[in-house]
């Protein structure tokens, strides 16, 4: 969908559901549909001012994975104001988006005449003034919001954008645009992965993107023009014009939008062929944003200028990833001329990899990825044949790998080069957890060699030797060498102990499946769980543990100006959950207490876990069951793969959340790895998991979610609990996970488990 807005005066990125420009009238979170607001005013003379002709010829190529291509161009002629005063007061302008994951898009969202449309608006709108009316500074000077337009998100749900009014005392216009910053959750991009949802009657809302509108577009002496909707298909181009184009002149003060769409699959090419602008971009200008709301945090490209026909640049092409782009064209009042002419289609690109590097898989990557030591291509074509540089290893097999992967204990290159000369143990010899080195011939000779049992950990048969903290003690005190013997499907102690409390980690027998990830089956990960504030729907997860209690993170249930987060009372808990859409399908419950864990530190996020009682015991069953907690000697060794899961966002910086479940596996990182790569931030406390070539993490709305390794016999233990991370999916920024293994002896305490 492509939606072009056009300006005579005032360049602005509105998109409204009215068309003029009074006070909006519908209060909505995000536009749902843009609209135009145009003032003509007369040329005085347009034979003696109009300008210089000059021709630009410019693409704008935006990419549509899955979705509807939107392309929002918006010319104006335009008079500059800061700030527009009456009665004393400053009227600022914000616009946004968020994403409906319990509704399912449909062709009839984009008409802004239909019933859907506007049944769907109405509700965001009343949605927006509810948030609006929880901050005391917003609701105070709220005027008005309206829906702008709606499109495809992410699994079928709905972007809808919005467009907020308010009249506000100068004196608080600081705090009103602290207040708006802080609804917008892609600014802490560090940190907390605690997410952010609000739910309300039938909507589940989830992620807030929010901005002031470029005060060239706020000015009360725009008036809106007529909105232009196109569809572009394929092998077909379309046109549009500035009004009056080629004729006449475009009148000052001229605020034009327009709608462009493509169907599925496409992409959106918009060429300008005639282009005529003032120099000075307060004055007039072409935008383009990725959103059908003037939101400058996705603004795509800003065009204003001449240059002489003869000096007519090459053809530029600008992609965005997303499926939404905004051109935006302004002038002033005091020059008027022909304004422009633009082209678009449609299109399926045939360079595959333009400026990027092509695997024999046909995949594209950045031209950057080449030989850096990651399997980007997934078929190694972009790491063959490569010259290893000074930051690299050479690989005896031929490859080139980050030298910060030597010595961390896995075999990275694959012929174990990186492992090799680490001041470890001779080949003959085995290496003991403690780093002592023994014959490897004691290995399984049913003998303590190494004095921590760490040479009979791995073998057929277990011996008792002397208790240390890296050997597991049975409930009669003796301990024994295997590793990680608790409830692997061998009795280990004389006295069973170690299979003793293995009712949890698989699921039960039925009576009659995050970044980079995918959705789930239904009863996959049944000790997932869904935390909801009463006021915001999903905000963290959680794990089963208990018929009666969870583990979450701490930083989860800790208080900001907001919400208190830390009362139990301010809860839902949702188990058996597999789509948000479908909270009447699990089981609910409500908090007694929160228990976090008394030396969590929220500046470092060390000791970031917490306990949740439930206010009644829930009945286990195939949708319903406890995770194995591991005992505090269980070892999960650097490269063993683990899965994370969640209903967190989809990718870092955007609003997108899935509906359903969501699983992901990663692998864990060498704790001395970790810490060099997230500067020096890992504490002996947490835990590391990730892909290094980036593209597959737990983001924003999966704090307190569970990390499951499956160990012997198939059972899933709680390895980790998600906590924070450098943004989502990064390159060589792992996420970060609270060891639970260092808080078996804390739970047990206060849950008897």
């Amino acid at each position: 969908m492509t939606h072009v807005r056009q300006h005579g005066g005032p360049s602005a990125n509105f998109t409204k559901m009215t068309s003029d420009m009074e006070p909006l009238k519908a209060v909505n979170k995000f536009p749902d549909n843009v609209t135009e607001i145009v003032q003509y005013v007369p040329a005085s003379d347009t034979k003696k001012v109009q300008k210089r002709k000059v021709t630009i010829r410019g693409i704008v190529t935006l990419g549509l994975p899955t979705a509807l291509a939107i392309i929002a161009l918006i010319t104006g002629l335009l008079v500059w104001h800061f700030h527009f005063r009456y009665n004393g007061k400053v009227r600022k302008m914000f616009s946004g988006h968020l994403t409906i994951s319990s509704q399912t898009f449909s062709d009839a969202y984009e008409n802004n005449n239909s019933t859907e449309y506007k049944e769907l608006a109405l509700k965001v709108s009343k949605q927006l003034k509810s948030i609006y009316g929880q901050v005391h500074v917003l609701s105070r000077y709220h005027v008005a919001s309206s829906v702008q337009g709606f499109s495809e998100g992410n699994n079928n749900g709905i972007i809808a954008y919005y467009l907020s009014e308010f009249n506000v005392r100068e004196s608080k216009v600081s705090a009103l645009e602290e207040a708006i910053a802080s609804m917008d959750d892609t600014e802490n991009t560090r940190k907390s992965r605690r997410g952010f949802s609000r739910m309300t009657d039938s909507l589940i809302i989830d992620g807030i993107t929010s901005g002031a509108v470029d005060a060239r577009l706020a000015d009360r002496n725009l008036k809106r023009s007529s909105k232009r909707s196109n569809h572009a298909h394929a092998n077909q181009t379309d046109i549009i014009r500035s009004p009056g184009f080629p004729d006449n002149s475009y009148s000052p003060n001229l605020y034009t939008e327009w709608q462009i769409r493509a169907d599925p699959e496409h992409r959106v090419r918009l060429e300008f062929d005639t282009l005529d602008l003032e120099k000075d971009c307060h004055n007039d200008f072409i935008k383009v944003y990725d959103s059908l709301a003037p939101s400058e945090k996705l603004v795509i490209t800003e065009k204003c200028g001449y240059r002489l026909p003869n000096e007519k640049p090459p053809k530029t092409v600008y992609t965005v990833k997303s499926n939404q782009l905004t051109v935006k064209f302004n002038s002033d009042r005091s020059y008027v001329s022909e304004g422009f002419s633009a082209e678009f289609e449609a299109f399926e690109p045939t360079n595959p990899c333009p400026g990027r590097f092509e695997c024999d898989n046909d995949l594209c990557i950045s031209s950057d990825q080449h030989c850096d030591g990651y399997n980007d291509c997934g078929d190694m074509s972009d790491e063959r044949g490569c010259m290893c540089n000074e930051t690299q290893i050479q690989c005896k097999n031929g490859f080139c790998k980050p030298s910060f992967w030597g010595c961390d204990g896995v075999n990275d290159c694959g012929d174990n080069t990186d492992e090799e000369n680490c001041g470890n143990c001779k080949t003959w010899e085995f290496r003991c957890r403690s780093g002592r080195c023994i014959s490897a011939q004691k290995q399984c000779n049913g003998y303590n060699d190494c004095g921590d049992g760490s040479d009979e950990s791995r073998c057929a048969k277990s011996i008792a030797v002397h208790c240390s903290d890296s050997t597991y003690k049975c409930k009669n005190k003796q301990c024994i060498s295997k590793l990680n013997p608790m409830c692997d499907g061998e009795t280990d102690c004389v006295d069973g102990s170690d299979e003793a409390e293995c009712k949890c980690g698989k699921k039960p027998p039925k009576s009659t499946r995050i970044i980079g990830g995918k959705d789930s089956d239904e009863g996959e990960w049944p000790w997932q769980v869904s935390l909801h504030m009463k006021t915001q729907g999903h905000v963290c997860g959680a794990s089963v543990i208990s018929n009666s209690w969870l583990v979450t993170a701490a930083h989860c249930v800790q208080d900001n100006d907001q919400f208190r987060y830390s009362q139990a009372d301010q809860w839902e808990v949702y188990l058996g959950l597999h789509n948000q859409g479908e909270t009447s399908k699990s089981t609910q419950r409500s908090v007694l207490r929160i228990i976090p864990h008394p030396q969590y530190d929220h500046s470092s996020y060390d000791n970031d876990i917490a306990l949740m009682e439930l206010d009644n015991a829930v009945t286990l069953n195939q949708n319903i069951w406890p995770i194995c907690l591991p005992d505090p000697t269980h070892y999960f060794p650097a490269g063993k793969s683990v899965w994370i899961t969640g209903w967190g966002k989809l990718r870092e910086g955007s609003d997108a959340v899935p509906s359903v479940l969501q699983k992901a596996e990663v692998r864990i990182i060498n704790s001395t790895v970790c810490s060099k790569l997230m500067d020096d931030g890992i504490t002996p406390h947490m835990i590391c998991a990730g892909v290094l070539s980036g593209g597959v993490d737990a983001c924003q709305g999966d704090s307190g979610g569970p990390m499951s390794s499956i160990e012997g016999n198939g059972r899933m233990f709680l390895a980790g609990v998600v906590g924070w991370g450098d943004g989502c999916g990064r390159r060589n920024r792992p996420g970060v996970y609270t060891r639970v293994t260092d808080y078996r002896s804390w739970i047990r305490e206060i849950t008897g488990i």
